[in-house]
C-alpha cells in the first residue's frame, strides 16, 4: 500500500519547515525596497536596476555619476561568474537591495551577490524535462525576467509563467499560458505593473497561430484578462468591440492561416497615465497576398496599442505597417519620455521599429507626431502625416515580380534595445544597414497552408549579406535627436548584430559589442572613452547599478538572438563556433583589481570530409524541405550555423545513421536544447542527412 506524505512524521516536519521558511522569507524586512508601482516609477533611484528598462519609462537611462567621462578609462573587472551550461544570452539582469537576478539558458534563473558573485540560489523550470517537443518552435534565450514585491517572475521557453519566491527561490505557483498543442514559445521578459503580471509569445513562423497578450495577478496566477491581437473567426463571435472592429480591416479567410501579431517584446508601463503599450507582431504567413487576398490593413499587426491596464480594455492604436508583407514587426522597445516640441511639452512615446522608422507618438490619444527614417528605407517613401499612414514605393511589395527590399526581417533596428538620455535628449539605437530580396514565384497563393511545428513563410526570402550604405558599413551605433528628427551621430561597427544600449546622467553610453567588446562612449559626441575585450559575442544589454556607495556595470557575454542563429557566414565569420567559448557574467567598477579571464579564440568550423558517405542528389533535394521545415531556425540556412548551434557540417554524427536517429528522433541531446523530433520516419531522417551532407561537398568545393 502506497504510504501518505501526510502520515509519514519526517514528511510532515518537512512541509512544516518549509512553510515556516517561506512565511519568513516573503515578508518584507525593514530598509528593503518594496518594489511596486512606486519604486518602479522612480527616475531618481538608481541603486537598483528594477526592470527590462530600469523603470516603467523603459529609457535604460541611470541617474548614477560615479563612473563619468573623467574616469570611465579606469573601470576594472570587479567580478565574474562562469555559466557553463548556457549558450545564448540575451537578457538584462535586475538588481534589488545588492542582489542580482537573472535568467540564462533553459530559463534557469540565478539570484546572486551583487558586489561577488556568490550563488545564493537557482531555480531551474525543467524545460526539457516539462516539454522537450516544444524546444523545437523559438530559441534557448530569454530577453529577461521580471520583479514584484516578493517575486521573481520567469517565462519559459515552452509557454509556463512562474512565480519564484525571490528570497529563497521557491516556486510559488505555476500556470502555462499558451495551447502546449501550438507551436509557440517565449523568449520576451515578463512585464509587471498594477499587482499583475503581463506575458506574450513568439510564433508567426511555425504555424498558423493567433497573437495575444495575457495578464495574471502576481500573487496566485490567474487570469486577469487576455487581449487578442487579431480577430479570429467571425463564426465564433468577437471576443470584443476591438475585435470586431479590426475584423473590417481583413479579407478572405484569414482565420485559416491564423493572422499572427504575436507580442514577443515591447511592453511599457505609463504610471502617470495609467496606460499599457503594445508592440505587436507581424502577420502569420508573412505574405499579405495568402493571409488576407483582397487586401486589408490587417490590425492590429505591427501597431502600437494602449489598453486598459486593468481590464485589457483597448484604448487607441497607432499602426505603423498597414497591410504588412515584409516581417517588419512593431516589437521593439517603446520608451516613454515628456518631449518639448514646437515650444509645447508633449507626452510621447518613441519608437524605432524594424521598418525603418523613427516614431514619436502623443501617448495620450496615439496621434502621430512625427515619423522619419533612421536607416536606408526602399518600401516607403515616408510617412504621410494627414493620415499617420506609409507612402509605399511601387515593386516593393513583390506583387508581379521579385524586389530587393531594405530594411530586412531583421530590422533596421531589432530588439537589441535602445536607450534614452534626458540629460542630452538623444535616443541611442543599434542600427542595421541591410537588403532582402523577396519572391513569391511558384507558391500557391489560394491553397497555401501552413503546418504548426514547421516554418512557413508564404514567400521566399533571402538576406543579401550587402550594405545598403555607398560606405558598405552594415550596422552602426547612432545617436538619433526625436525632437530635431534627425541623426546626431553615429559610429560603424564591424558586423550588424550589436548589442543593446545604457546611458548615464554622467553622459556616458555602454554597449556590448558583436565582435566581443563591450565600450563607454561621449553620450553627446559618440567618441570612445572606454573597452575591454571579453572573448565572446555580446547579445544582451548592460546595466549599472550601486551597492554601498560603489557602482557597478554589468553584462551577461554569451552570443544570442536570431542571426547567431540564421546569420549565415557573415555571423559565422565571427568565429563564436557552438561550445567553444566561455559563458559568463561580468560586473566592472572603478575599484575592481581582476583580469579579464581567457576564452578560447575564434574559430570557423571546417566542414568534414568523408569519402564513405556517397550522397544521393534526389534525397538530398527532398532533405531541403525538410531541413528548411524543422532544422534552419537553430542551425542556420544551407546548414551554416552562426553559433547557437552546432555547425552540422562539421559534425561527425550525420555519418552515422544511427547516431542521427539517436540525436534527432530519440533526443538524446534534449538536456543541451535540441528537441526530439519522434515523428520523423527513417526516410526523412535519411533525406536530410543527404542535404547535410551535399552541403558539405559544395562547401568543400568552394575555394576560400
Amino acid at each position: 500500500m502506497k504510504k501518505s506524505l501526510i502520515a509519514n512524521p519526517a514528511a510532515r516536519l518537512n512541509i512544516l519547515v518549509v512553510i515556516l521558511f517561506g512565511i519568513f522569507f516573503s515578508t518584507q524586512a525593514p530598509g528593503q525596497t518594496r518594489i511596486n508601482d512606486t519604486t518602479m516609477a522612480d527616475e531618481a533611484q538608481g541603486e537598483n536596476w528594477l526592470a527590462f528598462g530600469r523603470t516603467y519609462s523603459e529609457q535604460r537611462f541611470s541617474p548614477l555619476t560615479q563612473i563619468n567621462q573623467d574616469n570611465v578609462g579606469g573601470l576594472n573587472l570587479d567580478w565574474y561568474i562562469d555559466l557553463p551550461d548556457s549558450r545564448s544570452l540575451v537578457s538584462t539582469p535586475l538588481v534589488v537591495d545588492g542582489t542580482m537576478y537573472f535568467i540564462s539558458s533553459m530559463n534557469i534563473v540565478r539570484a546572486v551577490d551583487a558586489t561577488s558573485g556568490d550563488e545564493l540560489w537557482r531555480y531551474d523550470p525543467q524545460v526539457a524535462q516539462h516539454a522537450a517537443r516544444r524546444m523545437r518552435a523559438g530559441w534557448d534565450n530569454s530577453r529577461g525576467i521580471g520583479l514584484w514585491e516578493d517575486k521573481v517572475f520567469v517565462a519559459t521557453w515552452d509557454g509556463r509563467l512562474i512565480g519564484i519566491n525571490r528570497f529563497s527561490g521557491e516556486e510559488v505557483w505555476t500556470t502555462q499560458t499558451i495551447d502546449p498543442e501550438l507551436a509557440m514559445y517565449i523568449t520576451g521578459a515578463p512585464k509587471v505593473f498594477k499587482g499583475k503580471v503581463l506575458i506574450g509569445n513568439g510564433g508567426t513562423e511555425n504555424g498558423p497561430n493567433r497573437g495575444y497578450v495575457t495578464a495574471y495577478q502576481a500573487d496566485t496566477g490567474e487570469e486577469a484578462w487576455k487581449f487578442w491581437i487579431v480577430p479570429g473567426n467571425p463564426a465564433d463571435g468577437f471576443e470584443d468591440a476591438a475585435m470586431e472592429m479590426a475584423a473590417e480591416t481583413w479579407t478572405g479567410e484569414w482565420w485559416r492561416h491564423g493572422g499572427g501579431g504575436n507580442a514577443w517584446h515591447g511592453f511599457t508601463y505609463d504610471a502617470e497615465l495609467d496606460q499599457i503599450y503594445i508592440g505587436t507582431g507581424n502577420g502569420s504567413p508573412w505574405n499579405h497576398k495568402i493571409r488576407s487576398p483582397d487586401g486589408g490593413d490587417n490590425l492590429f499587426l505591427c501597431s502600437v496599442v494602449a489598453l486598459d491596464p486593468d481590464t485589457g480594455e483597448y484604448l487607441w492604436h497607432y499602426q505603423t505597417v498597414p497591410g504588412e508583407t515584409w516581417d517588419y514587426n512593431s516589437n521593439m522597445d517603446i520608451v516613454l519620455a515628456d518631449l518639448t516640441i514646437d515650444g509645447e511639452q508633449v507626452k510621447a512615446l518613441m519608437h524605432a521599429p524594424k521598418n525603418g522608422f523613427f516614431y514619436v507618438i502623443n501617448r495620450e490619444n496615439g496621434e502621430l507626431i512625427s515619423a522619419e527614417k533612421f536607416t536606408e528605407v526602399t518600401w516607403a517613401s515616408n510617412i504621410d502625416m494627414a493620415t499617420g499612414k506609409p507612402v509605399e514605393l511601387p515593386g516593393q511589395r513583390y506583387l508581379d515580380a521579385p524586389a530587393l527590399v531594405a530594411p530586412t526581417p531583421i530590422g533596421g533596428h531589432s530588439w537589441h534595445a535602445m536607450s534614452y538620455n534626458p540629460n542630452t535628449g538623444l535616443v541611442y539605437i543599434p542600427t542595421i544597414h541591410w537588403a532582402a530580396s523577396w519572391d513569391d514565384e511558384g507558391y500557391d497563393l489560394t491553397g497555401f497552408q501552413s503546418e504548426q511545428w514547421k516554418v512557413h513563410f508564404g514567400v521566399d526570402m533571402a538576406i543579401t549579406g550587402n550594405s545598403t550604405r555607398p560606405d558598405g558599413v552594415q550596422g552602426t551605433l547612432q545617436a538619433w535627436d526625436p525632437v530635431r528628427r534627425e541623426q546626431v551621430w553615429e559610429i560603424p561597427s564591424d558586423g550588424v548584430w550589436d548589442a543593446g544600449t545604457l546611458t548615464t546622467a554622467s553622459n556616458l553610453l555602454f554597449q556590448g559589442k558583436a565582435n566581443g567588446q563591450i565600450r563607454a562612449y561621449n553620450a553627446l559626441t559618440g567618441d570612445q572613452l572606454w573597452e575591454e575585450a571579453l572573448g565572446l559575442g555580446i547579445s544582451a544589454p548592460p546595466i549599472t547599478y550601486s551597492v554601498d556607495g560603489r557602482q557597478y556595470v554589468g553584462i551577461l557575454v554569451g552570443w544570442g538572438g536570431s542571426l547567431a542563429a540564421l546569420g549565415g557566414q557573415p555571423m559565422a565569420d565571427y568565429g563564436w563556433a557552438y561550445g567553444d567559448h566561455a559563458r559568463r557574467l561580468y560586473a566592472f567598477s572603478l575599484d575592481g583589481s581582476m583580469a579579464i579571464p581567457p576564452s578560447a579564440p575564434p574559430r570557423i568550423p571546417t566542414p568534414l570530409a568523408s569519402s564513405d558517405f556517397i550522397v544521393d542528389t534526389d534525397l538530398a533535394v527532398k532533405g531541403a524541405t525538410n531541413y528548411a521545415e524543422a532544422c534552419v531556425a537553430c542551425h542556420g540556412f544551407e546548414t551554416v550555423s552562426s553559433g547557437m548551434a552546432p555547425d552540422l557540417r562539421a559534425s561527425g554524427t550525420i555519418l552515422s545513421s544511427g547516431a542521427f536517429e539517436q540525436v534527432v528522433r530519440g533526443g538524446a541531446l534534449s538536456e543541451n536544447g535540441m528537441p526530439p523530433f519522434s515523428e520523423f520516419s527513417d526516410q526523412q531522417l535519411e533525406v536530410i542527412r543527404h542535404y547535410i551532407r551535399q552541403q558539405v561537398e559544395l562547401a568543400l568545393a568552394t575555394p576560400q
